[in-house]
C-alpha cells in the first residue's frame, strides 16, 4: 500500500510541476524539442527590409513572370493565359478514381496510353514517387535508409497489382498512412500517368 501513495504523491508533484509554470512569463527562452522552423534567417511577408533601396521586403515579380504551370498564350490572345495542369475535382471516373462507391478498373476514355504518356509518367514518378518507392517500385528509396519503420509499400507486391487502377490513383489523390496527398502538387492527368507507369513496372518485375 505505501508504494501507491508513493506513486500517487510522485505523480501529483508530476502534474504540479507540469502545470503549475503554464501562463507565467520568464525572461528564459521555452525549451523546444520541435520548434516547427519558427525562426528562421528568412525575410516575413510585409516586413521592411534594408537590403532593398525602398526599404520593402516583399518584391514584384520580375517582368514576365508567368505562374507555374500556365503557357504563355499564342498571338491574338495576349490577355490570356493557359494552363496544361488539371487539379480539378469533379466527380467522374476521371477525377476520382471512383464508379460510385467502387474503384474502378481501367482507365478513362479521354487517355491514350501509348509511350509519351509513359514517358510522363516515367518522369513524374522519378520527381514525386522515388524517394520513397524506389526506381523500381519495390519500396527502397532513399528515405527507407533512414526511416524504414514503417517501410514504403512495394507497389511491385502482388497485392498491389491486385488493386483496380482507380485505387491506386485514389491512393496517389488522397494519400495513406505517413503518405500525404499529392492532389495539389500532381495534376489529374499525371497522376493517372504515373498509375500507368507503375503497371510497366509491375510488368517488368514479373
Amino acid at each position: 500500500m505505501r508504494w501507491f501513495f508513493l506513486i500517487l504523491a510522485i505523480a501529483v508533484v508530476a502534474t504540479a510541476v507540469a502545470l503549475g509554470p503554464r501562463g507565467e512569463k520568464f525572461s528564459d527562452p521555452p525549451f523546444e524539442l520541435f520548434n516547427d522552423m519558427d525562426r528562421q534567417y528568412k525575410q516575413r511577408p510585409q516586413k521592411s527590409s534594408n537590403i532593398f533601396d525602398d526599404g520593402k521586403g516583399a518584391r514584384k515579380p520580375v517582368a514576365g513572370t508567368v505562374p507555374i504551370g500556365f503557357k504563355f498564350p499564342h498571338a491574338g490572345n495576349e490577355k490570356d493565359l493557359a494552363s496544361d495542369l488539371d487539379f480539378s475535382a469533379g466527380d467522374d471516373f476521371y477525377n476520382t478514381g471512383l464508379f460510385g462507391d467502387f474503384y474502378g478498373k481501367g482507365y478513362p476514355k479521354n487517355l491514350t496510353i501509348d509511350e509519351e504518356f509513359l514517358a510522363r509518367g516515367k518522369e513524374r514518378y522519378q520527381i514525386t514517387c522515388t524517394p520513397c518507392h524506389g526506381e523500381s517500385g519495390n519500396g527502397q528509396g532513399v528515405v527507407s535508409k533512414y526511416w524504414a519503420i514503417p517501410p514504403s509499400a512495394n507497389l511491385i507486391d502482388p497485392r498491389v497489382k491486385a488493386m483496380p487502377e482507380g485505387q491506386l490513383y485514389w491512393t496517389i489523390t488522397h494519400g495513406k498512412g505517413l503518405m500525404g496527398p499529392y492532389n495539389g502538387v500532381v495534376s489529374v492527368r499525371d497522376r493517372w500517368a504515373i498509375v500507368a507507369y507503375v503497371r510497366a513496372l509491375q510488368a517488368a518485375a514479373e
